[in-house]
């Protein structure tokens, strides 16, 4: 008899209301631990289960690739470090990433999360190095000037301005060039040299170091990696691909993939959240956790 009269009850829910429910129903979305463990390269690797407002995202680590960082990240995540509270100064060991934002989106490129400098403790985690495998990425055979004279797009360079800062500077510092005069007394080998410049030299030249025994990974839809402010610089902050993203290849260390959730980040990447306006319109970050 309430079931009967449940089903008279539904059948008379006003159509508006109707319309209302399938809105809602359809505008979420979901990711499930089931479907996360079954979609990992490999079941052993940690599966961090970041748990925002606007729904979970899975990631599965990747440890053979990036151990140090990978560590890291999830002993951040566990609350496994004790790490001083800048706001008071006393040390503590908590989960670091719940209560932060998604401080950064820009629009379908990358969602970004986790800096100290916005952390609620004002909490600066150890830095760790670089773990990257540029040879695998290709790096090491991809020239700086295309053999048409274009700037290689890897690099991500759109004016003169960034093609001094970025390659001749750290060029000249590796040649030991210190003024114009010595520029003009060997402006031939700096034409040479320039031209044979592959992008893992310049990288190279920048201050990034390379570990050719690590297995390596592009920067692809979906891959989480760490933000840096320059060489060797890895703490706490990290961001999701939305794209891919080659450019970005061989300056930022991978840690893991979205193998579940990635709508969610995907969403998440609909609205445009700049840094200085830090504020309610950015998704929050219930948690980061170990989901196996």
């Amino acid at each position: 008899m309430a079931f009967s009269l449940s089903l008279r009850r539904q059948k008379t829910l006003p159509h508006a209301l109707m319309l209302l429910l399938l809105t809602l129903s359809c505008s979420q979305v979901f990711a499930d631990l089931p479907s996360a463990l079954q979609a990992m390269e490999d079941p052993k690797n940690p599966l961090l289960l970041i748990n925002t407002s606007r729904g979970e995202i899975f990631v599965e680590m990747f440890p053979q690739e990036a151990p140090d960082n990978v560590a890291n990240i999830v002993a951040l995540a566990q609350g496994a470090l004790e790490l001083q509270d800048g706001n008071s100064g006393n040390m503590f060991a908590f989960p670091y990433f719940n209560g932060m934002r998604f401080h950064r989106v820009v629009s379908g490129s990358i969602l970004q999360a986790g800096s100290p400098a916005l952390h609620p403790r004002r909490a600066v985690p150890p830095l760790q190095d670089d773990e990257i495998n540029a040879d695998f990425l290709g790096l090491d055979s991809e020239l700086v000037i295309l053999p048409g004279g274009a700037i290689n797009p890897l690099l991500n360079i759109s004016d003169k301005a960034g093609f001094d800062d970025r390659i001749l500077r750290p060029l000249y510092d590796r040649m030991g060039i210190d003024n114009e005069q010595d520029l003009g007394n060997r402006q031939q080998q700096v034409e040479s040299s320039l031209l044979s410049l592959t992008v893992k030299r310049a990288y190279e030249n920048m201050g990034y170091q390379y570990n050719s025994s690590l297995p390596g990974r592009s920067i692809s839809q979906g891959v989480m990696a760490l933000a840096n402010s320059g060489p060797d610089t890895n703490g706490s902050e990290f961001f999701i691909s939305l794209t891919d993203a080659e450019w970005l290849n061989g300056q930022h260390t991978v840690v893991g993939k979205v193998v579940d959730g990635l709508d969610v980040a995907l969403t998440i990447g609909e609205t445009e959240i700049d840094p200085d306006r830090y504020d309610s319109l950015s998704t929050l970050i219930y948690s980061v956790r170990l989901a196996n």
